[in-house]
Order: C-alpha cells, then structure tokens, then sequence
C-alpha cells in the first residue's frame, strides 16, 4: 500500500468514526459504542445488548469494553432490573450462552438501579465507562 493511501485511509476511518491506530503509541482507538476488540476479535456491544434484553428480567442493559491485560478488552454488561424481578450473573449468563458466542460473552455483569442518561434520554457508553470508573470498578 503506498504511503499516500495509507494516510487517507486512516484519516477516512478517523473521521467517520472507526478505530485507527497511533504511530507513535501502536494503540488501536475506536468509539465506545461501535465495538471492542477482545483477542483478536471485534465484539459488538449492541449484539449481546439485545441478547441480554430477551430475558425477561432486565428492563435495560449498557455493554462496555474494558482494558484486560490477558484479552486487550473484555465486556462488561451493567444492567437494570424490571420492577420486582430477580436475576443474577450464572443465571443471566446461562441465559446467554445458546445466544452468543463464548468470546462475547460478558466477563463481568453488574446491575444499577438506573444507567447515566444524557439529557436526551440515551444511554452515552462513555456515561457508562465513566460512571465505572467513578465507583472504582475498573482502573481510571
């Protein structure tokens, strides 16, 4: 690849919000929301999302990458429970293996009474990782 490609394809996937990498640091960026990258392989948050909402206990759920030194990144699924309803992490992850692939699934699970909303009522991923860092569940 020439080098004049090579510059505008990272500047192409930089700007339309896709990972490149940095030179100087060998480090893969990308956004939050779009995907993670544990061994190797690109693992997609909205996919084990709407997994993890087919089980009737959880009324909503955020999944984030999270820095793992043996993986890269590992998900972390924080989730809300429905009114009155109980679930915990073997039995939601039970749930999820004839759903997802093993490498998908979730490391750890962890369950909020509600999840960081931007005045618009999303649910921003970097609220979320944010929020994790703030109760000292993964490292600042």
């Amino acid at each position: 690849m020439s080098e004049q490609i090579a510059e505008e394809t990272d500047y192409c996937a930089h700007h339309a919000g896709h990972f490149h990498q940095q030179p100087e640091k060998n480090e893969q960026r990308h956004s939050a929301s779009d995907m993670y990258i544990s061994g190797g392989s690109n693992v997609y948050p909205r996919e084990i999302e709407e997994a993890i909402l087919t089980h009737g206990a959880i009324s909503e759920v955020a999944v984030v990458g999270v820095p793992d030194p043996q993986w890269g990144e590992v998900g972390v699924a924080v989730c809300v429970l429905n009114p009155g309803a109980r679930c915990d992490d073997m039995d939601l992850l039970e749930f999820l293996k004839e759903r997802i692939a093993k490498y998908k699934m979730p490391r750890r699970v962890l369950y909020w009474d509600a999840l960081p909303k931007s005045g618009y009522g999303k649910v921003p991923k970097r609220m979320v990782l944010d929020e994790l860092k703030r109760r000292e569940l993964i490292d600042a």
